[in-house]
C-alpha cells in the first residue's frame, strides 16, 4: 500500500448564488447530506474546482464522504454563520488531514 501525498488545495471564490439555492433546498425540506451530495450541488462544485485530488488518487466518493463528514459547519455557512474563507478553509484542513489516511495498491 503506498500512502497518497497531500494536494494542495487553493480557496475558490465563494459560490454566494448557489449557496442561497442550496440553502433554499434545505429550507424547503430536502435532507442536507442530499443538496450537498446531489447533482449540482457542494461536492460536485468543489469536485471540479479540486481536479488535483483526483490526480493524487482521491475518488469522488472518498471525497464526498469528507465532505459530508464536515456538513454541519457547511451548513453553517449556508445559514450565515460563518463565513466562507472559515468553512472553505475548514475544510480544506479536514481533506489534508483525511488525504493522509487514503491509501492505494501497488507500489
Amino acid at each position: 500500500m503506498t500512502v497518497v501525498a497531500a494536494p494542495t488545495l487553493h480557496l475558490p471564490d465563494e459560490p454566494a448564488a448557489r449557496a442561497r439555492g442550496w440553502l433554499t433546498k434545505v429550507l424547503e425540506g430536502q435532507n442536507l447530506a442530499d443538496v450537498l451530495s446531489g447533482e449540482d450541488g457542494v461536492v460536485e462544485w468543489l469536485w471540479a474546482r479540486w481536479s488535483v485530488l483526483q490526480q493524487a488518487g482521491v475518488t469522488r466518493a472518498e471525497f464526498e464522504g469528507i465532505v459530508l463528514g464536515y456538513r454541519r459547519e457547511i451548513w453553517l455557512w449556508l445559514a450565515g454563520e460563518r463565513v466562507w474563507t472559515q468553512c472553505c478553509g475548514g475544510l480544506i484542513g479536514r481533506v489534508d488531514r483525511r488525504i493522509g489516511q487514503v491509501t492505494t495498491p501497488g507500489s
